[in-house]
Order: structure tokens, then sequence, then C-alpha cells
């Protein structure tokens, strides 16, 4: 029931969620650890509580279903997976405290989090002798807004890590879809239509494609693995990328990119040829 390419390219974090399938996620995840013989405490296990239509009360009544779930794994982050919930913000974190203060989870995170938000979590915690331990949000070489809107700023203000999800933006920085423009097409609706594979948006990134291309082609890498060693990289310590694999052979390409070191300059090529896009795009 397990591949062991993640594990034996020297992937150690999982995320996962209650809100994926209710439970399923973190169940397969925790029958496939165990089948690869690894122990608690030999991952790091991520997993959120799902705010929507809820009030905070059931973090606490959820809490014992995510560990039951995970079995035997421990959760080492909770997080709320986004600022929806019926409770206020301070309220929510002021759970969250108790299940840290009573050891039920290990540390404590937000996700999809504005600057102010987790400005406010932060302090709530702190005010508990708690910190706030990351923020999940989108950040890629095609999506940037950290940078803008203050998140950034206040995750290294505050020493919160940035969690970054669709690091490749959902496929667009594989290149995949620059070359095999029927594969847009196979793509679903909703997915196409906000995921960058209109022929005009395939026509503004191809430069950055390009360039990823070219220095992958350097290393004998792929484009993937670069614009993975570019997030991984340009942001410092600040940001770490958990991209997502449905195959083994994009999983070992993703653990493999930790071990990919850019150059000063191929980083600010790349930041280069990131913003030309994104000009492009605003224009």
């Amino acid at each position: 029931m397990g591949d062991p390419t993640a594990r034996s390219g020297g992937v150690n974090w999982f995320d996962t969620a209650e809100a994926y399938g209710n439970g399923r996620s973190e169940q397969m995840l925790s029958a496939a650890l165990q089948a690869l013989g690894v122990r608690p405490g030999e991952a790091v296990i991520a997993t959120k509580w799902q705010p929507f239509f809820r009030r905070a009360g059931s973090i606490a009544r959820t809490i014992d279903r995510r560990l039951e779930c995970l079995a035997p794994y421990p959760v080492d982050l909770h997080q709320i997976h986004n600022p929806m919930s019926f409770s206020a913000l301070p309220t929510q974190m002021k759970e969250m405290a108790r299940l840290l203060r009573a050891g039920k989870i290990k540390a404590i995170g937000v996700s999809n989090f504005n600057a102010r938000q987790m400005e406010r979590a932060h302090a709530v915690l702190k005010a508990e002798g708690m910190a706030l331990a990351s923020n999940q949000v989108r950040i890629n070489l095609l999506d940037r807004k950290i940078e803008e809107n203050g998140v950034l700023s206040a995750a290294k203000k505050l020493g919160v890590t940035l969690v970054a999800y669709s690091p490749l933006a959902q496929g667009i920085l594989t290149g995949r879809f620059h070359h095999d423009r029927q594969a847009s097409r196979k793509v679903s609706g909703i997915r196409r239509l906000i995921g960058g594979h209109s022929d005009t948006s395939i026509a503004r990134t191809r430069p950055l494609i390009d360039a990823l291309e070219a220095i992958a082609k350097a290393y004998g890498t792929t484009p993937a693995q670069v614009a993975l060693s570019w997030l991984i990289t340009f942001y410092g310590q600040t940001v770490v990328a958990i991209p997502g694999a449905t195959k083994p052979a994009q999983a070992e390409q993703a653990a493999a990119a930790m071990n990919l070191h850019l150059t000063a300059t191929e980083l600010s090529r790349l930041d280069e040829a990131s913003m030309r896009c994104r000009s492009r795009s605003a224009k």
C-alpha cells in the first residue's frame, strides 16, 4: 500500500487535512507510512481543522478523530484550514492553545491567513506563552502576492514559516502544458479557467518556462525541480514547499529538488523572468 519514493528521497513531512475526504486522507497516510515501516516520530504529520460553518468548540471536539485517523502517528502541526469560522479568531487560537497545553498537538499553524489575521493569531498565542508556527499559503514563481500583501514581511517579523502550497502552479511551471496544448484541454473546467491554461496565459508565461528549461538543461534536471529549488532558496528560511505528487516519478523529482543548488545569477534570472510575466499579466 505505500510507495517508498518520497521517503527514500528524504521527504519526512506530510500534509493532510480533515477536509480531504472527511478523514480518509489521514487514514490513507497513516496506512501508507505503517506499510513502509515508518515509526511515530520519524515523520512530521501536519493536518488541519475545517472551519466552514463551525464554531471554535469543534476544534476540541474533533481532535480525537484526527488522532484516531492518523494513529499511531501524532499531530505534529495542527492548522486552521482557512479564516472562515463562525467564531472569532482569538477564540479559535485559544482552543488550539488548549490542545497544545494538553499535549494533543505539538504545534499550531494557520492556512490562507492574510497578514493582519496572522499577526492577530500570533498575538493571541504569544499571550498564552506559545508561538504561531506556520501559515500555509499559495506561493510560486507565478504567484508572489506574499511580497505585496504584507504576508512575507509579517512572517519574517514574527518568525512564522510560510508553507507554500501549489508551488508548481498546478503543473504550469513543469512546462508540460506549454509543449502539449491538448493536455490543457483535458484539465477540468474550473481548474483550466483559474489555473493559467488559456492560450493567452500560456503565451504570457512562455519566457519563464524557457528560462526554467534552460537552467534545467544545464543541470540535467527538470523545470519542476528548478522551480522548486528557486522557491525554497529565494526567500531564505522563511518559505518551505509542499509539492503534491500523484505518481512516484513526481515524488522523486520533488525530493531531488532539495539537492539542487541554484547560483545567485540563476535565482535572479528566474526572479526577473517571473516579474516580467506578472507585469504582462497586469496589463
